[in-house]
């Protein structure tokens, strides 16, 4: 197995939560439902709301993968909303189901992007729908030179689903060459990412965002113990550039 940033040919990306801040786009988009709760309710917590919204995004994403993400994360603010017993309109919702296209990138990720770009092939794997991703494309990343997009509205199933990464090995190999060993996975969630790389023996970064890495959208290192195995950890992408660009420099 390679050892080295240098030994890869392409790399894969998770978009959102890894170069797109997932979890500030969820809190500011239900501060609409946030604003409605009593003083005292728990949801006014992000960490607790973020974890709470999480908990019925996968459920839906395990129970019924051929949902749109844009229709299940509507789903998802109708239960937060239902749970919390507050006032919401299905147009409200719906909204809220299409709000991830304007979800801002971390500040260190078109660079970092930029950068990598003149190393290696990139490709995102996402678990968000089509027309999400293509806002994002056309907004945040706008100048970013992606040169393929794989989303779970194509695959048919949502990460952490092994045929999912499956279709992205074929993927590299039909269009690029890039076997394998060649490909590097470059991720954050522990879970979605991380955990069905070292079960499909692809070789990972963590880009541990957040204190020690840890958040509510990406898991605990220390609750995935032996389940993870990534290669690298970086606190940002933007370190990962850094780091890469230097390893070129001196092969």
């Amino acid at each position: 197995m390679p050892s080295y940033l240098t030994d890869f040919k392409a790399l894969s990306f998770d978009c959102y939560g890894t170069l797109i801040d997932w979890e500030t786009g969820i809190w500011t988009q239900l501060q609409l439902l946030v604003s409605r709760l009593p003083e005292n309710h728990p949801f006014r917590d992000r960490d607790t709301l973020i974890r709470r919204y999480n908990v019925f995004q996968r459920e839906f994403q395990r129970e019924d993968p051929k949902t749109l993400y844009n229709d299940g994360v509507a789903g998802c603010f109708v239960k937060l909303a239902e749970e919390a017993n507050i006032p919401f309109t299905q147009a409200e919702a719906e909204a809220f189901g299409r709000s991830a296209g304007s979800w801002p990138a971390f500040p260190d990720t078109v660079e970092a992007l930029k950068v990598l770009k003149r190393y290696y092939k990139l490709v995102i794997i996402s678990n968000v729908d089509n027309d999400n991703v293509q806002r994002t494309l056309e907004g945040p990343f706008a100048g970013v030179d992606i040169d393929v997009v794989l989303t779970a509205e194509d695959m048919g199933a949502y990460k952490p689903d092994h045929n999912n990464f499956r279709i992205l090995f074929d993927t590299v190999k039909q269009k690029f060459g890039v076997e394998k060993k060649q490909l590097l996975h470059v991720a954050k969630s522990l879970p979605i990412d991380h955990v069905p790389a070292k079960e499909l023996g692809l070789t990972s970064v963590w880009i541990a965002r957040g204190p020690g890495g840890s958040t509510a959208m990406g898991g605990n290192v220390k609750e995935y113990d032996g389940k993870v195995a990534f290669s690298w950890r970086f606190p940002t992408l933007g370190d990962m550039a850094a780091e890469v660009e230097k390893a070129f420099a001196e092969k």
